[in-house]
């Protein structure tokens, strides 16, 4: 066992890139001039004398070196600790990717855009996803295009910038250059070859067929440094198939794969001078998806299946819409010799579903084929003040507070009647005292046809809740000597819906030489619960080991949920602690930063109860429901872990060699199932093996990058390595269904030339040798892998080997 620790800790120790050409393109600074490095609200502070962990990814050169053209993939590939998998057979999931930092849940990282809170998706992960039961934010609503960097803060961080920030910020920086035209255009596409001995079969050769073009184009405002920068993208991809052979696997899903998908964006960052003293700002961004991804198969006999409609069965597909707006204005100013800013951050998200290739089984060939199964929208406001000042106290005392309002309102929209009704053989909708004789049957198997559009269930009633929170810190930074920093930060939150929240912070470093400093940090944290989690509510059915069920899923404030004891939801908490040590000679970088994490309270959607497991009045109260589901306060989770950057330049020939290793070990346990009174006994169901291994699942235990590059004169190349550790999931047949997922590494490689200063070229291929999930032989046919492929949405994805070119020019 301490073998195993040890070469974990060694590999983490020895460890990685991208993410760090990331460190060294801020470290080589002096100082950042009126920027606050995420994680400090100082602004004479660089990344290198932080007392947290913070990486600075440098957009533009990761992305024209990757084959990469979203921002969660882009990161899933160059940060060890950041981990997001596109999905399939996951409803909304297929649209957006579950985004984790160090493994925790996709909604407790912060996610900020120029320093301001982004809204979240309007989603929650239900289905065949990571962080089940979580909401998240959706950071493919920004265009690569509009990004100059991102700054990942890998440190709890509530009482600097409030709920979600437990396992960290990402803060997503703007374009800000201010002259000329730059344009981008990539494509991509997988070349297919089949893993093992032909198990898996695609439509196509060469399919996931991936356009992007993005333009960009800068402007000065006036001669007092105002600017305008705008950015435009759209991005075209097509499907590309994975299917088990069906010559050799009986497979559920008959169009396992990657969704199809179309992306428009349209962003700005301004910046206009009123004054001498006085700056305004604004970030309006836009942008809408559509993905048509497949759901499960319905086989000819199935119930849910018109045979006169679909004689050999059919594949639901869902037609996903997202539409999405931010629009963030501001005035900075000076006052009394404090820095201030005065700002109003917008946000929505509207998420819609349009069912097509479906059938309601229950009105028989009268059935529509396609639905409008209705959506959910999320909309925040945020308006604040933010005030900093330098203070002449020793070294330098750095003192700043700030007050924020923020208005959250969720709607559910509901879905067209027959998306989400049952009928019966008169065409009335199906309800409690609805003769049984009156079911529609299907004739070849005796079973009772379900209702609503197959592949997913429209929404069958509209939602609209709101609430407002205030928040009041103060965050301070004192440098007792030259090599003796330490900071303390405080933060208020009240809510309207469940009360009040304090949270601290310290954190300190000590540089023991120019070169070598200590760091370390402690923190309480919070998440509050989001409007979705406390009153989602959805009544569907779904595959459970081939087999078709009705399950509700019950809102928190519904009867159901108060009858069945389920308490009322209250906010996550969170100690966070950090400790490690930096050491730069110019040349060579190191930063190793291990890291605890104690989260009570966790919530999350538990596992299926069925009617016969619920309370004697919830059963006769629902006849009808075979099994129920609810979000929950349910878990206590520990994570331990260790995050390491190696980084290395050096002149090598006429030509500049850049070398990175980074790696992350990451291990969680859960440390509690917190059961309701009326469930007790039930610890299985309430989170079963199967769910436990899912959230434990979340990362991969170790993951590592080493990035290689080299640029001489107009050419460079570049190669990455990144190495997922392996993965356990369980079946639907009991805690001893293991699925392992082996280790995997894919390698990336790519050439680059420089025609002119404003016309270059770069070619390559993501993922060179063809690397897929391990096959799961045995499960597929058995319809017992979560996806109902031959494999899940795990470590590199499914997608297999890509060819890439991308055109850069300007002027």
């Amino acid at each position: 066992m301490k073998i195993k620790y040890l070469s974990a800790l060694f590999l983490g120790s020895t460890a990685a890139l991208y993410s760090q050409q990331i460190n060294d393109t801020i470290s080589k600074e002096a100082k950042i001039e009126e920027v606050a490095i995420t994680g400090s609200r100082n602004k004479k502070r660089t990344v290198i004398d932080t007392p947290v962990p913070i990486d600075v990814i440098d957009i533009k050169q990761v992305s024209q070196s990757t084959g990469q053209v979203e921002v969660n993939q882009l990161l899933q590939f160059s940060a060890p600790s950041f981990n997001s998998n596109k999905q399939s057979g996951s409803d909304g999931a297929d649209a957006v990717d579950p985004a984790t930092l160090r493994g925790l849940g996709p909604d407790q990282t912060l996610l900020l855009l120029n320093g301001k809170r982004y809204h979240q998706s309007s989603l929650i992960n239900l289905f065949g996803t990571k962080g089940r039961g979580n909401t998240g934010y959706d950071m493919n609503t920004i265009p690569i295009g509009a990004i100059k960097r991102i700054e990942v803060l890998r440190d709890g961080a509530s009482a600097q910038y409030g709920s979600d920030a437990i396992a960290g910020v990402i803060n997503v920086i703007l374009n800000d250059r201010d002259k000329g035209f730059e344009g981008n255009a990539f494509y991509g596409m997988n070349l297919f070859k089949s893993p093992g001995d032909k198990d898996v079969v695609s439509d196509h050769k060469i399919d996931g067929l991936t356009f992007d073009f993005n333009g960009n184009y800068g402007t000065k405002i006036g001669s007092q440094g105002g600017f305008a920068n705008f950015t435009a993208e759209f991005i075209n991809k097509e499907y590309a198939i994975r299917n088990a052979n069906p010559t050799v696997y009986d497979a559920p899903r008959q169009r396992f794969g990657d969704a199809k998908s179309q992306n428009v964006y349209f962003f700005g960052n301004i910046e206009v001078p009123l004054s001498d003293n006085i700056k305004f700002y604004s970030h309006p961004g836009f942008s809408h998806r559509n993905t048509d991804a497949n759901a499960w198969t319905r086989k000819a006999d199935a119930d849910g299946n018109i045979p006169q409609v679909y004689p050999n069965g059919f594949n639901p597909i869902q037609d996903t819409s997202i539409t999405d707006f931010t629009f963030d204005n501001g005035l900075k100013f000076k006052v009394a010799g404090w820095d201030a800013d005065v700002y109003n951050a917008f946000g929505n998200n509207r998420f819609t579903y349009q069912i097509d290739n479906t059938i309601n089984a229950t009105l028989g060939i009268k059935s529509p084929t396609s639905f409008n199964a209705g959506g959910h929208s999320l909309l925040q406001n945020t308006t604040g003040f933010n005030a900093t000042k330098q203070f002449g106290v020793l070294e330098g005392l750095n003192i700043a507070f700030g007050s924020e309002f923020r208005y959250e309102k969720f709607n559910v929209i509901r879905g067209q009647e027959a998306s989400y009704a049952m009928y019966d053989v008169n065409g009335n909708i199906v309800t409690s005292n609805t003769d049984p004789s009156l079911l529609v049957i299907n004739p070849l198997t005796g079973n009772i046809r379900p209702g609503g559009s197959q592949g997913f269930p429209g929404y069958s009633q509209e939602v609209n809740k709101s609430r407002n929170n205030f928040a009041a810190y103060i965050d301070t930074e004192l440098d007792i000597t030259k090599k003796w920093m330490v900071s303390a930060a405080g933060r208020f939150e009240n809510y309207s819906d469940f009360g009040s929240t304090i949270n601290g912070k310290f954190a300190t470093r000590y540089a023991i030489t120019p070169q070598f400093a200590l760091r370390g940090s402690v923190s309480t944290g919070f998440r509050a619960p989001s409007l979705a989690q406390k009153y989602y509510a959805l009544q569907f059915t779904n595959f459970q080991g081939g087999n078709l069920v009705t399950i509700q899923l019950a809102s928190n404030d519904s009867d159901l949920a108060v009858k069945s004891g389920i308490s009322q939801l209250k906010q996550e908490t969170s100690l966070n602690g950090s400790v490690g040590f930096t050491f730069n000679t110019g040349k060579f970088t190191a930063t190793v930063d291990g890291y605890y994490i104690n989260v009570k309270n966790r919530i999350v959607l538990t596992g299926n109860f069925a009617r016969t497991d619920l309370p004697p009045d919830v059963q006769a109260d629902y006849p009808y429901i075979d099994q129920a589901q609810f979000f929950s306060n349910a878990i206590d989770t520990r994570t331990k872990g260790v995050d390491v950057i190696l980084s290395y330049n050096e002149t090598l020939g006429n030509g500049r060699l850049t070398t990175t290793l980074a790696g992350n070990y990451n291990e969680m346990e859960i440390t509690s199932v917190n059961v309701s009174e009326k469930l007790k006994g039930k610890e299985d169901i309430y989170l079963s093996a199967r769910e436990r291994a899912f959230i434990l699942a979340s990362a991969p235990k170790t993951k590592i990058n080493l990035n290689v590059n080299y640029k001489i004169n107009k050419f460079n190349a570049n190669i990455q390595l990144v190495r997922f550790d392996k993965l356990t999931l369980i079946g639907y047949n009991g805690p001893d269904d293991y699925q392992t997922y082996n280790a995997k590494v894919t390698t990336d490689l790519s050439f680059g030339y420089d025609f002119s200063k404003n016309i270059s070229l770069t070619i390559g291929s993501k993922n060179l040798f063809n690397r897929y999930p391990t096959l799961q032989r045995e499960a597929v046919s058995a319809g017992n892998t979560e996806s109902g492929g031959i494999f899940d949405p795990v470590q590199m994805g499914f997608s297999g080997r890509q060819a890439f070119a991308r055109f850069n020019f300007r002027f």
